[in-house]
């Protein structure tokens, strides 16, 4: 009697996901590199589908607008060739992504804050720092190169196991750190910390949706981004983060 009433308990936790909040949903944050997965012989396109497959997610959240994932994915549909601009410009999902759809049972989630507008607006007050606060620019550009130059030393930049380490991930936000500080704020929209909550926001607001569920979402973001997203997803209670090296059949 004990077993049975066991059992119909359990069954009613799984029903109603109440007794301890649902099962969580797994996460993977997966760092592109971009124009690289087709120059890079350890971080190319196969190996991209060789993690999603390891992987098998529910959901991509992926580096791209809601504006324009509805064009990308009837081209997609219809010709096998996305020419929408924004997409066209991420081999990791033309070429990897999109065609896994074929195999694959996931849905994509558009993820990207980012508006042409936004980016225009801060591409030219970019170029107008060079002139206008020469200073503060070239901060900006000692702290990039120096990251660079230790992604380089270290070896970090190209393999994806490497790319997937707090250390990477420190070298990341130094750099970028006098960016953040003296041009977060004047950029508005596009500055970074500002640029990174909004593409969090939607992040956030898919797990939301999902949550209690037990799914896998992998978040494919450029790699510069990880460290960001990481610092907030580590401070959830209703997910069981994971890394990339768990789904690698390399050393």
């Amino acid at each position: 009697m004990r077993m049975v009433g066991g059992l119909v308990a359990g069954w009613a936790c799984v029903l109603i996901a109440g007794c301890a909040g649902g099962a969580k949903n797994e996460v993977i944050v997966m760092g592109m590199i971009h124009g690289g997965h087709r120059t890079n012989a350890l971080y190319d396109i196969e190996r991209v589908k060789e993690f999603v497959r390891a992987i098998d997610p529910d959901y991509i959240l992926c580096e791209i607008p809601p504006d324009r994932l509805d064009r990308a994915e009837r081209e997609f549909r219809e010709t096998g060739v996305i020419e929408e601009p924004r997409v066209k410009m991420f081999p990791e999902y033309v070429d990897a992504v999109f065609p896994l759809t074929r195999e694959m049972d996931f849905e994509i989630v558009p993820c990207a804050a980012w508006t042409k507008p936004m980016a225009d607006a801060r591409r030219k007050k970019m170029a107008s720092y060079k002139t206008d606060r020469p200073e503060d620019y070239a901060e900006m550009s000692r702290a990039d190169e120096r990251a660079d130059a230790l992604l380089e030393k270290e070896r970090l930049g190209e393999d994806p196991l490497l790319i997937h380490t707090d250390r990477y991930d420190a070298i990341i936000k130094e750099g970028l750190e006098p960016y953040n500080r003296l041009f977060n704020d004047d950029l508005g929209a596009g500055g970074w910390d500002n640029i990174n909550a909004g593409h969090y926001a939607l992040i956030a607001a898919a797990l939301d949706r999902h949550a209690g569920q037990g799914k896998r979402f992998l978040i494919t973001f450029g790699a510069g981004h990880k460290y960001w997203f990481l610092e907030r997803l580590r401070e959830r209670k209703d997910i069981a983060l994971r890394t990339l090296g768990e789904f690698s059949a390399r050393p």
